[in-house]
C-alpha cells in the first residue's frame, strides 16, 4: 500500500459526526484501521483516509447517487482556502491511496463488536445462532475486474454480461448481522470459500448451513477445531444414512466416508456418525436435518426443525444487499480489481449498520429484528445521514453554495467523445418468470 496514505495524529480533522453513523463507527475504530494498515503521512488533503473511509461506506448506502453527489451532499471533503469541490480524479486518487486493507479490518472489528451487543439475547439454548451460505456478486463490467473475478460461463462459448465474484458469509440468524465474510474469484465453488471462515465460527455455536455443504471432512475439522461448535445441515437426496439408533424420526445414522474424502484427508475415519431428525421442507418432501448436537432431551428435535427454518434469513440479507440497497443499479461500480474489494467490504459494514439500528429499534419496540422492514431502515438511515450533513453545513452556507455553482460548471464541461460502436443494452436478467400465451384455434 502508498506510504503516503494517512495523516498524522497530530493532522487529524475532526471526523463528520452523522448521528448513526458515528454513534456506531467510533472514530477510535476508523483511527485504528489506518494505524494497522502500517502507513501515515503528513501531507495534509482535502480527502484524508478517515474522509475517504466514510466516502466508501457512503458509497453503498447512496447506490443510487454517484460518487460525486456522496461526497459533496455528505459534505466529505475538508474544506480549503478557496472552498472548491472536489474532483472526480481525486477522489479516484484518494480511495487508492487508502486500499482495501482498512476497510477489511474495520468490518472485521465492528462486526466482532456488535454481535456481543446481542450475543446473549438472540441464543438458542445457550447457542449461538449463525448460518452460512454462498452467493455471487454482479461486478461493473471491466478487463480488469473480467480476468481477476471471471463470470459464469454457457453453451456456445457464451460468457455472462457482467463478472461475478463469489461470496460466503456467516452471518447471526436472528438480528442478520454479518459475522464474517470471504470473498474472491468466481472460478472457485463455495466450500474453498467457507473453510476460509472455519476459524470465525465462535465457540458454543449452533451453525445452518445449506445441503450443498455436505462435507465429512469440512464439519469434523469445524467440531474439532473449537469449543462446543456445532453444525445442521439437510442431507442430500443420495445421502446413505444407516440407522444406528433410535428410530426413522429421530436417531443416530452413521455415513460412509468417501475413499476420494479420506484420501484427500487420511485423518478422516472409515464412517461418520451424526444425529439425524426427520423433516418436512416446504414443498412437502421429506428430509433429514443432520447435526452434532446429540443430547435430545436439551435440543428436541422440533427446536432444531425451527432453527433450519430460520436458515432462509441469510436468504433474505443478500437480496438485502443485491436488490434493496443497488436500488436500480445492475452491478457494484469500481471498475479495478482492488477498488472492487474495497467496495464490497464498504457494503458489508453499510449493511450491519443498518442492520445494527433495526436491532436497537427492535430492542426498544419488544419484536424481532426480522419484524422491521430492512427497506425502511435503508431510506430511515440515508435521510437521517443526509439531514446531519445538512446541519452542519448551515454554519458556512456561502461556501456551501460556491462549490454547488462549481460543481454544475463541472458538469457542463464534461467532454464525451463520439460514440465509437452501436448503442446496444446489455441482457437484464428478468427476476420473475415469464408466461406466455398460445394462439388457440376456435
Amino acid at each position: 500500500m502508498d506510504s503516503t496514505a494517512f495523516l498524522l495524529a497530530a493532522d487529524l480533522p475532526t471526523p463528520p459526526d452523522w448521528r448513526l453513523l458515528g454513534e456506531h463507527l467510533p472514530y477510535d475504530w476508523i483511527e485504528a484501521a489506518l494505524s494497522n494498515s502500517g502507513s501515515a503521512t503528513i501531507r495534509r488533503r482535502r480527502l484524508p483516509a478517515e474522509q475517504v473511509v466514510s466516502l466508501v461506506i457512503a458509497m453503498s448506502l447512496y447506490r443510487h447517487r454517484s460518487i460525486r453527489q456522496v461526497v459533496a451532499e455528505l459534505d466529505l471533503a475538508l474544506p480549503d482556502s478557496d472552498d472548491t469541490c472536489v474532483t472526480d480524479s481525486a477522489v479516484t486518487q484518494a480511495r487508492q491511496r487508502l486500499g482495501e486493507d482498512p476497510l477489511a479490518w474495520l468490518f472485521r472489528e465492528s462486526a466482532r463488536n456488535w454481535r456481543l451487543q446481542d450475543a446473549e439475547r438472540y441464543h438458542f439454548k445457550g447457542l449461538h445462532l449463525l448460518a452460512m451460505d454462498g452467493t455471487t456478486l454482479k461486478l461493473a463490467d471491466s478487463a480488469a475486474n473480467r480476468a481477476h473475478f471471471d463470470s459464469p460461463s454457457f453453451a456456445n462459448d457464451g460468457v455472462a454480461s457482467y463478472p461475478h465474484a463469489r461470496m460466503v458469509i456467516l452471518s447471526v440468524l436472528r438480528t442478520q448481522l454479518v459475522l464474517s465474510a470471504e470473498f474472491g474469484s468466481y472460478a472457485y465453488g463455495e466450500m474453498t470459500y467457507a473453510k476460509l471462515l472455519l476459524g470465525d465460527i465462535p465457540d458454543r455455536s449452533l451453525t445452518v448451513f445449506d445441503s450443498g455443504f455436505l462435507s465429512a471432512d469440512f464439519f469434523t475439522t469445524l467440531c474439532a477445531d473449537g469449543i462446543d461448535r456445532h453444525f445442521l445441515i439437510p442431507s442430500r437426496v443420495n445421502s446413505k444414512l444407516k440407522l444406528i439408533e433410535g428410530d426413522e424420526n429421530d436417531g443416530i445414522v452413521e455415513m460412509k466416508i468417501s475413499s476420494e474424502a479420506r484420501k484427500k484427508n487420511p485423518a478422516l475415519p472409515a464412517h461418520w456418525r451424526v444425529r439425524a431428525v426427520r423433516s418436512i421442507e416446504r414443498n412437502g418432501k421429506p428430509t433429514y436435518l443432520l447435526t452434532s448436537l446429540m443430547d435430545k432431551a436439551t435440543y428436541p428435535a422440533k427446536s432444531l426443525q425451527e432453527c433450519y427454518q430460520e436458515r432462509w434469513h441469510i436468504e433474505t440479507s443478500y437480496r438485502e444487499m443485491k436488490q434493496s440497497m443497488m436500488g436500480m443499479a445492475l452491478s457494484l461500480r469500481s471498475h479495478s480489481v482492488d477498488a472492487t474489494r474495497q467496495e464490497i467490504w464498504g457494503m458489508l459494514i453499510a449493511y450491519n449498520l443498518v442492520r445494527l439500528e433495526m436491532a436497537r429499534a427492535a430492542e426498544q419496540a419488544a419484536c424481532l429484528p426480522t419484524d422491521i422492514s430492512f427497506v425502511l431502515a435503508l431510506h430511515t438511515f440515508q435521510f437521517e445521514m443526509m439531514h446531519a450533513a445538512a446541519l452542519q453545513a448551515q454554519g458556512n452556507l456561502p461556501g456551501v453554495l460556491k462549490r454547488m455553482r462549481e460543481r454544475m460548471i463541472i458538469e457542463l464541461n464534461v467532454y464525451r467523445p463520439d460514440r465509437k460502436f452501436d448503442r446496444v443494452a446489455k441482457a437484464k436478467p428478468q427476476r420473475y418468470p415469464e408466461r406466455r400465451l398460445r394462439r388457440t384455434l376456435t
